[in-house]
């Protein structure tokens, strides 16, 4: 997904400087079975204090689909290829948690399992909210507001008293100003999931919160925020899935916060801002948000950004996954691409 840097090590690079040339999902960016019984916590694990995630290391995921590219290239003798692959498979980057009610536990455990091993902070993404992506190309979640919350008890348990960061609902708090919020239970779900998350005892928790160019007006996006539970949460996350340039996104987080009192902190996404945003609303025939060409990886992830109230910045959108099958030809959302890939990495 060396022994100076081995794919599954931990990074925590400072990277302010990087700002300076860092460069959208959403414009504006399977039914669960039945719920399950939230699994005992082992007994021989006790939770310490929550693991700050300013300062943090952070967790290379062995098992990441770009990691078994490398692999793969490297044993067909494709040796340029597998190296700039390797750009994206040696860095940290977010585990999106899409699984069923059911399985949802043992999804959760299994990163933080691998994350143990190494010492780093894993990054998860809680991604099944209903509606989720009001149907478009990333649509599913929970059929229901109860099988939701039966999903997000599922998921605290296999937190387990183990340091991880969350990422909850890329898209949720926007959209929730967008026609397809539904009947207003999106807002109460949200806070329940911050409530259930923070009583594991480990977990940073940062509400999405959108991009620059979604929501303009910050004072209704706090407004929101507090209705989503941003007040026991550590903070919230920006730019999730799209490209708009970090300085863009930073200027616009610290406007958020002081809609919020100026002290809720915020991680950006910088996995594939490096190029920015493509121009106009459409690209060959498919939204600009969903796969356009010519975009690049971002800075790299650091939890040391020597920013003000910039916890992080991370790859939360694991680049050379798709947006969609926005265009013939192209996957699935989250569906790995090579093609995609090697793009972002400059191939």
């Amino acid at each position: 997904m060396s022994f100076k840097l081995p794919r599954w090590s931990v990074l925590a690079l400072p990277v302010a400087a990087l700002l300076l040339s860092a460069g959208c999902g959403r414009p504006d960016s399977r039914p669960s079975p039945e719920p399950s019984v939230v699994a005992s916590a082992d007994p021989q694990r006790s939770a310490g204090p929550p693991v700050p995630l300013a300062g943090a290391k952070l967790f290379v995921d062995p098992a990441g689909t770009a990691a078994e590219q490398v692999t793969a290239w490297e044993q067909a003798g494709r040796t340029a290829e597998a190296e700039k692959i390797r750009r994206i498979s040696e860095q940290p980057t977010a585990v999106w948690i899409t699984s069923p009610t059911a399985e949802v536990t043992a999804a959760v455990d299994a990163t933080l399992t691998r994350a143990a091993e190494t010492g780093g902070m894993p990054v998860l993404v809680a991604y099944h909210i209903p509606g989720r992506d009001c149907g478009s190309f990333s649509g599913g979640g929970a059929p229901d507001g109860e099988d939701y919350r039966a999903w997000l008890r599922n998921f605290a348990a296999g937190i387990d008293g183990r340091p991880v960061t969350v990422i909850v609902e890329p898209d949720a708090v926007p959209h929730s100003l967008d026609d397809c919020a539904g009947d207003g239970e999106r807002l109460a779900l949200l806070a329940d999931a911050v409530t259930v998350l923070k009583q594991s005892g480990t977990a940073q928790v940062y509400l999405d919160a959108g991009h620059p160019r979604w929501v303009r007006d910050v004072s209704r996006l706090a407004g929101v925020l507090r209705q989503a539970g941003i007040e026991q949460a550590d903070g919230f996350a920006l730019n999730v899935s799209n490209f708009i340039p970090t300085p863009e996104n930073v200027d616009y987080g610290r406007r958020v916060s002081d809609a919020l009192g100026g002290r809720t902190r915020f991680v950006v996404d910088t996995s594939r801002n490096g190029a920015g945003p493509a121009k106009g609303t459409t690209v060959d025939g498919g939204p600009a948000w969903c796969n356009p060409p010519g975009r690049r990886l971002g800075a790299e992830p650091t939890t040391s950004t020597g920013l003000d109230r910039v916890d992080a910045l991370l790859w939360i959108k694991r680049p050379g996954e798709s947006d969609g099958d926005c265009r013939p030809g192209e996957p699935p959302a989250g569906q790995w691409w090579t093609e995609y890939a090697l793009q972002l990495a400059g191939g």
